[in-house]
């Protein structure tokens, strides 16, 4: 499982989601460590590294184009347009075929490379035409500025949709143990129209690599505080989640992400992982998820012990849910 097919690429199985190296989740760490942390993710064999553009408003895609660009050939570059900043500086969704042509050209120069490989549209923008979003894309394309195109968040028919217009490579969402909303739709879709699925927020946003046991000992500026999963008597219901959990991980000789990970490689060739993290030893430990194998009494053990009806809480706040496109698991 060490490798996977991306569009024209072969990527590690298990890929880099770098937006915690500036963004979201608290303070992030220094550029220097961050610097490293990217250096050594390359040296042990990563090839597929995600960005965007509005992670640290522009400081992520920053810190890879001026750590990176001497190594530009080593990896496979995810990057993402669609949610900005408008001249006032407030955060936007903009899917426009102007905001998608602005935003490009300011990332090819935050990441010193000609071209993006993987360019998804972040958010599906209502107020525009998936068509014609995804038809800006396609022009960025026949200019070689981006390779291929994806979609992040996005439903199962707006993804066909978009696939009518030009070939979408990746479809991006959240996809782990404990957020299902894939298997309602969009991951057969994408296995029928051969798009290869990226999860983010494989290991729950590290609740489930055990992780978050006290939400007083995070920041108020990590985003997490916002999401109904982590609060109140939702998040101390969750927390119950965790012992049986880690003890599935022990008798695994794994860690609980370990885990999450491989159940997530072993569920379909068409998903990549891309588990994302300001540690460098949680990287490594990430990364060598890649030689776990689950029996089928593995997964179906794990399958019964977290699933969307022994969760508790949705995954994003009511004002957070408008914004996206996915279908919703069936309550």
């Amino acid at each position: 499982m060490t490798t996977r097919v991306l569009g024209p690429f072969t990527v590690s199985s298990i890929g880099l989601g770098c937006m915690s190296l500036s963004h979201a989740y608290g303070t992030p760490p220094d550029a220097a460590y961050g610097a490293r942390l990217l250096n050594r993710a390359l040296d042990i064999g990563h090839t597929f590294l995600d960005t965007a553009a509005v992670y640290g408003l522009g400081a992520n895609e920053t810190l890879i184009g001026e750590t990176l660009k001497g190594r530009r050939n080593e990896f496979t570059l995810a990057s993402k347009c669609g949610i900005w900043r408008t001249p006032e500086g407030k955060r936007e969704i903009n899917g426009s075929p102007k905001a998608v042509r602005a935003v490009c050209e300011e990332s090819l120069k935050r990441l010193q490379t000609d071209v993006i490989d993987l360019y998804y549209l972040h958010r599906v923008d209502k107020k525009t035409p998936i068509e014609d979003s995804v038809g800006a894309l396609a022009d960025l394309v026949r200019e070689g500025k981006i390779r291929t195109i994806g979609l992040s968040e996005c439903s199962a028919a707006t993804l066909r949709r978009a696939h009518k217009v030009h070939p979408v490579t990746a479809v991006q969402s959240e996809y782990s143990l404990w957020t299902r909303n894939p298997e309602v739709a969009v991951l057969d879709a994408c296995r029928e129209l051969g798009v290869t699925f990226v999860a983010f927020s494989p290991v729950a946003r590290g609740f489930l690599a055990d992780g978050v046991r006290d939400m007083s000992e995070l920041p108020q500026s990590d985003l997490r505080h916002q999401m109904p999963r982590f609060m109140g008597e939702a998040f101390a219901a969750n927390l119950a989640l965790l012992d049986r959990f880690r003890a599935f991980a022990r008798e695994k000789g794994a860690t609980p992400a370990q885990v999450c990970l491989a159940w997530l490689l072993q569920k379909a060739p068409h998903i990549v992982p891309i588990p994302g993290t300001a540690n460098i030893a949680h990287m490594e430990e990430n990364f060598a998820a890649r030689e776990l194998l689950l029996s089928e009494g593995d997964i179906a053990a794990l399958n019964g012990m977290i699933n969307t009806r022994t969760v508790t809480g949705h995954r994003y706040s009511a004002a957070q849910q408008a914004d996206i496109d996915t279908e919703e698991v069936a309550a």
